[in-house]
């Protein structure tokens, strides 16, 4: 087992909730921003910096940042996907890391944002460098790093490849999406672990998606081989408008459940993560994915 304490980074203001058709409020997505916080956390995701077109939901960036609380404590996340993007966030005065997205194949990073899989890598170092010359930090995210929804397996060694190459730009933290859910913990520890061989001065971030049921067994795995954040979305909600089958991600509540039960700290509560997906259920109309708010709290309450 890894260390006794993991940091989590929030997402469902922005992963979470790019992919639902039902536009959100504005507001709603700063009460959820706020929920989050109440319940612990000190990074999140609360937007991104992309076309409106190709992301409706995302169409508010700007004004999101205007209703973020004013938080010397908390880290505020932005993701773009090139330099206008970034300018977008930097503008906004509230961004404080912006996080970047390379793609391991070239048919999914054309269909995620128009390039191909080196040109990614390319605009997410130039991405990092923005960020950096702001005062601000970069952060990138290999997106299909377990498995590419139009070209099937990804060779780890392609992954390691372009790890090398982020390295290079200095980002605080390399993370690895498994963006439709096909990871299984044997692939994971393997890939996790090769990582940190080959930049062992960069902190390893995972995202999972249960797409397949497999994503708390992945995160267990994941911190075994090193990993020291995770990604999650409250109530589990999340997926990618341009991959095919993506569904939610992990639920916050339940990678919190899992990991404070077995010793690991997370610095989040789980009750009132409890009551977030709960709020979250009604503005969305439907009971959410993540299975620990469905059950009985245990142990019993007082």
């Amino acid at each position: 087992m890894g260390p006794d304490q993991i940091e989590m980074v929030e997402v469902a203001p922005r992963d979470g909730l790019q992919n639902e058709k039902t536009l959100i409020e504005t507001a709603d997505k700063i009460a959820l921003i706020e929920r989050a916080i109440a319940a612990g956390s000190r990074r999140i995701e609360v937007t991104s910096f992309v076309n409106p077109k190709a992301v409706p939901q995302m169409a508010d960036a700007e004004a999101v940042c205007e209703g973020l609380p004013e938080r010397n404590d908390v880290t505020f996340i932005g993701l773009v996907m090139n330099a206008r993007g970034a300018t977008r966030a930097l503008a906004t005065g509230r961004i404080d890391q912006l996080g970047a997205v390379a793609v391991s194949t070239d048919s999914f990073a054309m269909a995620n944002q128009g390039q191909t899989s080196d040109g990614s890598v390319d605009a997410a170092k130039q991405i990092i460098a923005l960020s950096q010359a702001a005062g601000k930090t970069g952060q990138v995210t290999i997106g299909a790093s377990f498995g590419c929804p139009f070209e099937g397996e990804v060779a780890q060694d392609r992954v390691v490849a372009m790890a090398v190459a982020l390295a290079e730009a200095g980002p605080v933290e390399i993370g690895l999406a498994d963006t439709i859910g096909v990871g299984n913990p044997a692939q994971v520890s393997a890939l996790v672990a090769k990582v940190r061989a080959a930049v062992p001065h960069i902190p390893v971030r995972v995202h999972f998606h249960n797409t397949r049921g497999t994503g708390l067994a992945n995160v267990w795995a994941a911190i075994a081989a090193g990993a020291v954040t995770i990604d999650a979305s409250i109530g589990g909600l999340g997926g990618c408008p341009f991959a095919p089958g993506a569904a939610g991600n992990v639920s916050t509540e339940d990678v919190v459940y899992m990991l404070e039960r077995a010793g690991v700290r997370t610095g989040l509560d789980l009750s009132a993560l409890v009551s977030a997906n709960h709020w979250l259920g009604e503005i969305m109309q439907r009971t959410l994915p993540g299975m620990v708010a469905k059950a009985p709290p245990f142990p019993k309450q007082a």
